[in-house]
């Protein structure tokens, strides 16, 4: 059973599976669609997708990856309807930006 929120893994015979590759700064995004071979890697697909040329910061040593928001590792074999996320560093934590929006709250109460 399909549930409505998750693409179709059936490629059919013959058919090759159709995959994303998705890198987002604030100022500039990269989403391209791929046709790949059956039994691609993460690591593969990303290498054919240009992102790296293209944001050439990437590094797959430090960056983590994922699909659909779930982390993967670069040997993780893609299927028919993947969205590989390339994810890079915050730029506050969580912890910090949380200080950071309640101080300035108390100030504008001020």
């Amino acid at each position: 059973m399909h549930l409505l929120h998750e693409p179709s893994r059936y490629t059919g015979s013959g058919h090759l599976p159709k995959v994303e590759v998705a890198y987002a700064l604030l100022e500039r995004q990269f989403l391209k669609s791929l046709d790949v071979k059956p039994g691609a890697s993460v690591s593969e697909v990303i290498n054919l997708s240009g992102v790296l040329e293209e944001f050439p910061e990437i590094n797959l040593d430090i960056n983590p990856v994922g699909i659909y928001s779930k982390k993967v590792t670069l040997d993780s074999v893609v299927r028919n309807g993947d969205r590989i996320e390339i994810y890079r560093a915050l730029r506050v934590s969580p912890k910090e930006a949380r200080r950071l929006r309640a101080k300035k709250k108390q100030s504008k109460r001020s």
